[in-house]
């Protein structure tokens, strides 16, 4: 039977622990970031096009109950697009 080695243990530990910094050094390479840019600029294209959508529907004409709600939602999207397409 072995004996509890302290030392031993750790260096299993800090082993694991080395695995984990690299798989995690890994996921987070160069080449998710260029998935995350064409994420990003998709869901720019979409933001914009549903505030042109909004805009042409505004342009088209309105009540005053539904200027209110569509005024709302495009600010909305604005906000989107601040926070989105930078």
């Amino acid at each position: 039977m072995r004996r509890y080695d302290p030392k031993y243990n750790d260096c299993m530990n800090t082993g694991r622990l080395t695995i984990l910094v690299v798989c995690g050094l890994l996921a987070t390479s160069p080449l998710n970031a260029t998935d995350d840019r064409t994420t990003k600029k998709k869901a720019c294209i979409d933001v914009k096009q549903k505030i042109r959508k909004l805009q042409s529907r505004m342009r088209a004409g309105y009540s005053a109950s539904q200027g209110i709600r569509l005024e709302e939602r495009l600010r909305e999207l604005k906000r989107i697009r601040y926070r989105v397409c930078r």
